[in-house]
């Protein structure tokens, strides 16, 4: 290749050079004008700041603000209405006759003082029973037919040997101490199952526990344990569609204690006048 065709060939490629960088930079600034033009984001206006969109604003109820807490129903401690024993009339001693009464020490009473014959009273021989001891206690049992001679049974042989018309229940304060609720509750849900499965016609009632003085008692048995360990008794009731007799607020005085006539000396178990306020509350709130 010739000086003169050589120079031609370098002009021709640097002219194809410059023309390829003036197109590349058109282009840059092409982009940079159209593509990235402030007009093209999206932005705020003062207008929309601040606004909540239709997903993110409270209910019209006023549900999920503090605000709005009472529309949600609150439960109470009341226990169902067809679970609690209202008062009625006088159902008289014929109903009376008809019931057994299942417990501990504060129902042994009933027979001690002579109030109930030892037919319709069933506790151990010892007097008393702990809730967490029913499965395996055997209560003094005497038939109705042959009244003075007794036998040892267990609770769920005894009523499925009796069967009888109504059962009262008054379990619990020798448990307040040491059980917890779940314990509580499932201690007296078995019991109260094995009645039923035992004599299903029975009518089963929970009575309340007693209140105590607590300036009397040791331990932990005192009111304030008491009082919840009956809310549990009113829950496992209606759980178990039976019935809850509360005749703890008939012994109870104006400080929440027993009331001092019924005390037979050492804060918890009753005087006859105090076992005759129990089932005179028994008459007068008949199973229903």
């Amino acid at each position: 290749m010739n000086r003169k065709t050589r120079e031609g060939f370098y002009t021709l490629w640097t002219l194809a050079l410059l023309v390829c960088l003036v197109i590349c930079l058109g282009v840059l600034i092409y982009v940079s004008v159209v593509g990235g033009s402030p007009a093209a984001e999206t932005q705020p206006t003062p207008s929309s700041e601040g606004q909540q969109t239709d997903s993110e604003a409270p209910p019209a109820d006023g549900s999920g603000t503090a605000d709005g807490a009472d529309a949600t129903p609150v439960p109470t401690d009341e226990p169902p209405a067809s679970t609690v024993l209202a008062e009625t009339e006088d159902m008289g001693q014929e109903y009376l006759d008809k019931i057994v009464f299942l417990g501990d020490s504060t129902t042994y009473g009933l027979y001690a003082y002579g109030v109930l014959p030892h037919t319709q009273v069933w506790t151990p021989a010892s007097g008393t029973m702990s809730l967490f001891n029913w499965s395996v206690e055997t209560i003094d049992y005497y038939p109705p037919e042959d009244p003075e001679h007794s036998s040892q049974l267990s609770i769920a042989d005894a009523v499925k040997t009796r069967r009888p018309e109504y059962l009262v229940i008054t379990l619990g304060i020798n448990g307040v101490a040491i059980l917890d609720e779940s314990s509580f509750k499932s201690y007296y849900r078995d019991l109260i199952a094995a009645v039923q499965q035992n004599s299903p016609d029975t009518k089963i009632i929970c009575q309340s526990i007693y209140p105590v003085i607590d300036a009397k008692t040791s331990g932990d048995i005192k009111n304030d344990r008491i009082n919840a360990a009956n809310q549990w008794i009113n829950d496992v009731a209606a759980e178990m569609s039976v019935r809850y007799l509360n005749t703890h607020d008939a012994l109870m005085d104006s400080t929440g204690n027993l009331i001092a006539e019924y005390d037979s000396g050492d804060g918890i178990h009753l005087l006859p006048a105090g076992l005759q306020i129990i089932l005179q509350s028994v008459r007068t709130h008949g199973y229903r």
